[in-house]
């Protein structure tokens, strides 16, 4: 089990701005918080080996580099080896158009959300993922019509 990171309320707004902005001077979260900019660099440098904070990127817009066609993939599986596992987990991870992909409870063992250009393209991944995994029993996918809602901003609650 992961071990919590223990955040007071300065913690938390400095992770807040960072998931709105990340490209905030530290000036500016220091100005923000009342701190001087050591001691915020300091809290951000915790935070940052203490994982909190993982990777600093760039949000793209899908429909405006032509990656706008969101499928969602649910897969079941006969095999639960551990053998069959790790080789999943390898081809699909070779799959950039793979965004999201989680080991499930429920009806469907494995969900993946893929971002590709059209339906044509979505195809040929399909077709690369059926035949590069043997042990497939059922991979069903949805289509999204219209995104209503995206965000990476994780809430923050007080402790």
């Amino acid at each position: 089990m992961v071990e919590k990171v223990k955040l007071d309320k300065v913690d938390r707004q400095l992770l807040t701005m960072l998931q709105h902005d990340v490209t905030l001077s530290l000036n500016e979260l220091a100005k923000a918080v009342n701190l001087t900019t050591t001691p915020c660099w300091k809290r951000l440098k915790r935070l940052e080996e203490e994982g909190v904070i993982n990777k600093r990127v760039a949000l793209l817009d899908p429909s405006k580099i032509g990656v706008d066609f969101t499928a969602f993939v649910q897969v079941k599986t006969c095999d639960h080896s551990h053998a069959w596992y790790e080789k999943f987990i390898e081809a699909v991870y070779a799959m950039p158009e793979v965004m999201e992909f989680y080991r499930m409870a429920g009806e469907y063992d494995y969900m993946m959300r893929v971002q590709v250009e059209d339906m044509a393209a979505f195809d040929h991944f399909y077709k690369r993922l059926v035949n590069q995994v043997a042990g497939l029993t059922n991979v069903t996918s949805t289509f999204a019509m219209e995104s209503l809602k995206f965000s990476t901003v994780l809430p923050l609650k007080p402790s």
